[in-house]
C-alpha cells in the first residue's frame, strides 16, 4: 500500500497531515508527503509517477470543492482511477458534494488516527 498526502494552494497549516502521515508510517503504509503549497496538476503528476494507491488532500482554505473538482477533472483525462480522501476544516454541508465527485471519505479534526489508518488500509483490500 502506497498514499500520496499534499496540502494546497496557499494553505500553510501542515501540523495535521504530518501526524496523519506519521500514523500511516508507523503501521506499515507507505507514504509520501509532498508539502506544502501543491496545485492539483503537480498532486496528480506525483500520484501517477509515485504509483500510489490512494490519494489524501488536506484543506483548511476553504477550496476545498474546487481543489477535488480539478484533481478528479485531471485523473480522468490521464485515465486513472486513484481513491482519494480529505481532511481538514471543510464544512458538513460539503462533504455530499465532495462525496458525490468521488472523495470517498473526509475527515474532520479531532478524528482518531485508528480511525483514518483503518480506512486507508481498508481501501487495498
Amino acid at each position: 500500500m502506497k498514499v500520496l498526502l499534499a496540502k494546497v494552494g496557499l494553505d500553510g497549516h501542515d501540523r495535521g497531515v504530518k501526524v496523519i502521515r506519521d500514523a500511516l508510517m508507523n503501521d506499515g503504509i507507505e507514504t509520501i508527503y509532498i508539502g506544502l503549497h501543491k496545485t492539483p496538476e503537480e498532486i496528480v503528476d506525483a500520484a501517477i509517477k509515485e504509483k500510489v494507491d490512494a490519494i489524501g488532500i488536506s484543506s483548511m482554505t476553504g477550496a476545498h470543492n474546487v481543489i477535488f473538482q480539478r484533481v478528479f477533472e485531471l485523473m480522468k483525462v490521464r485515465g486513472i482511477n486513484i481513491p482519494a480522501f480529505g481532511g481538514g476544516i471543510i464544512p458538513d454541508e460539503d462533504i455530499p458534494k465532495l462525496k458525490e465527485m468521488g472523495v470517498k471519505k473526509v475527515f474532520s479534526p479531532g478524528t482518531e488516527l485508528n480511525e483514518i489508518v483503518g480506512f486507508v488500509k481498508g481501501l487495498k483490500s
